[in-house]
């Protein structure tokens, strides 16, 4: 890590900041200005961790079988060489690894679970996340997910920024593609939030795709193909005039 950046993005996940913030971080990065996109929950599963069926799901959709975690991590360092962007995993596993320290049971063993519910588990996530936020380089403004689509880890993440940081240091970021569907934003938007629009040149978007492009394991997830992931990006830019983002009134 550099002493200090212009712009820290928080990415619940390997892919979260590529995805919504992609074309702003090339823009950034070939402005020379130095971005760090922090993968919160890029941790590995607990070792003999028995995976729930909606984990072992996943893994046979992303064809990782075995060392998924580390692969995952390998398609964001070479996502984020594409951005220019310097990158840093953290240690907590994803939601679909987390098990309840009192029965060892999947603290969210369904989709359904994971956009509706927060497990009480979560808060000692919470207190580890504003613990780890303390040790990042200073940074203008840090950039953290709206939450649009309700997943835990956005809110997790989100509550912890919040806590820590001052309103006027923050930028929200819309999550896609939770945020293509109608009404996911407003949902999560406080009313006194302002939008800005950034408007992302060709060569902003056409990196944008190719970083998104690099998460292969994820590619079947949200896309028929590369074809369908330019048309996608392409379509939710011309929707929203770029990429669009929030912040608070300053006090």
């Amino acid at each position: 890590m550099r002493e200090r950046y212009k712009s820290i993005y928080l990415s619940p996940h390997l892919d979260d900041a590529a995805l919504s913030c992609g074309g702003r971080i090339a823009l950034e990065t070939a402005a020379s200005h130095p971005v760090l996109i922090v993968t919160t929950m890029a941790g590995e599963p607990a070792l003999n961790l028995q995976l729930s069926a909606f984990a072992q799901e996943l893994h046979q959709r992303w064809v990782l079988p075995q060392d998924a975690v580390r692969a995952r991590r390998a398609e964001d360092a070479a996502a984020c060489h594409i951005l220019g962007a310097d990158y840093l995993h953290w240690n907590i596993p994803d939601c679909v690894y987390r098990t309840d320290p009192a029965t060892s049971e999947a603290c969210y063993p369904t989709w359904e679970s994971v956009i509706t519910t927060r497990h009480p588990a979560d808060d000692a996530v919470v207190d580890q996340l504003v613990a780890q936020l303390r040790q990042l380089p200073p940074a203008a403004e840090i950039v953290v997910p709206l939450t649009a689509g309700n997943h835990v880890d956005h809110r997790l993440v989100r509550q912890a920024a919040e806590r820590l940081f001052a309103s006027a240091q923050l930028l929200y970021y819309e999550d896609y593609p939770y945020a293509a569907e109608d009404g996911a934003v407003t949902a999560v938007l406080r009313p006194s939030m302002q939008a800005t629009q950034l408007e992302l040149p060709e060569t902003a978007v056409r990196t944008k795709t190719e970083a998104i492009w690099a998460y292969a394991s994820q590619r079947s997830t949200f896309f028929a193909d590369r074809a369908d992931l330019e048309r996608k990006i392409e379509a939710y830019t011309a929707q929203v005039g770029g990429e669009r983002y929030w912040r608070l009134p300053r006090p």
